[in-house]
């Protein structure tokens, strides 16, 4: 039993998420009050104001829009942390930004998810946690212990009290062929079938073709992705699933980017809903789209933040 006590940090991307942590955590009392801002040259400006020397320190950053100034503001919260001498740091980055920038596509650009990785790295961090990486290789991209979760077990919980005593008539789509191996955890999980939309792109954020691999017909089709960015690809996926004879069409998508125009194509589109988690806040205009339904991960980030602190394993976590 660790008797060292447990700290949670919030930055400024989800504090509504790390206050939900706490909440879920007995040995934690509460957010540590910090003051997060910017110098008068936009310089951020950060400062701790409770002691945190030999404490298990956890802080709470996703690394979503504004990417670059929640990145440059984890690292100065590190910096800061590692400064204090706090016993151990983790940083929990329930959305890894950069992520899909993980190989070089072409000559003379950049691996950008391994270079933001060794900037965090450096900053004075002992370990990380994550969920739902786009790429699971980019826990390699760490010289230090990674721990990537999914979030699955909400899903598939929420999934099967949803169509309890329909599961026969379920098919899992993943939307592209990178979410394969996810998807067909999914549904071997849930014991059903699954299909595949393989998509073809001329360039970047064009599909040229989509072909649907599998059977949907008579079916209720749910997409699973780890998240939803511009929607394009979400939606295009939902209307050859539909018109391959679907019944209903609704999505699982972990993190909710939703850059424009992902709102207006999903309030155009014919899902049923689209779930997403709360790794990172959804503006105002997100949450007035009632297609968008969110299920809330801080329970399933609170257990892995309670068995790190314990030095229990996280095995439990990712079934």
């Amino acid at each position: 039993m660790n008797t060292r006590k447990l700290k949670i940090i919030s930055g400024s991307s989800n504090p509504v998420l790390a206050t939900k942590i706490c909440d879920n955590l007995m040995e934690c009392d509460g957010v540590v009050d910090t003051t997060i801002g910017n110098f008068a040259d936009g310089e951020s400006k950060i400062e701790i104001h409770e002691e945190v020397r030999g404490c298990d320190v956890f802080v709470i950053q996703s690394t979503c829009k504004p990417v670059n100034d929640n990145i440059i503001e984890l690292c100065l919260i590190l910096d800061a942390l590692k400064r204090s001498n706090c016993w151990r740091i983790t940083a929990v980055l329930p959305y890894y930004g950069y992520a899909r920038q993980d190989r070089k596509v072409k000559q003379q650009v950049p691996i950008s998810a391994k270079a933001i990785a060794n900037i965090i790295s450096i900053s004075g961090v002992d370990r990380i946690v994550t969920v739902d990486l786009h790429a699971g290789q980019i826990q390699g991209f760490f010289d230090i212990p990674v721990d990537n979760l999914y979030a699955s077990p909400i899903f598939i919980k929420h999934i099967l009290s949803t169509y309890t005593g329909n599961i026969d008539n379920l098919v899992m789509v993943a939307p592209d062929m990178g979410s394969t191996d996810r998807t067909k955890a999914y549904a071997k999980r849930i014991g059903c079938n699954m299909a595949i939309v393989y998509k073809r792109r001329d360039k970047l954020n064009q599909i040229e073709e989509m072909i649907l691999l599998g059977d949907v017909e008579g079916k209720d089709a749910i997409i699973i992705d780890d998240m939803v960015d511009s929607a394009g690809t979400l939606v295009s996926a939902s209307d050859i699933i539909l018109d391959a004879g679907a019944l209903s069409i609704n999505a699982y998508c972990t993190h909710p980017v939703l850059s424009d125009p992902a709102i207006e194509r999903l309030n155009k589109s014919k899902f049923n809903s689209v779930y997403v988690t709360d790794t990172m806040p959804l503006n105002e205009k997100s949450l007035a789209c009632n297609k968008i339904e969110v299920i809330e991960i801080a329970e399933l980030m609170s257990k892995a933040i309670y068995n790190i602190h314990h030095e229990n394993r996280l095995c439990e976590l990712f079934v």
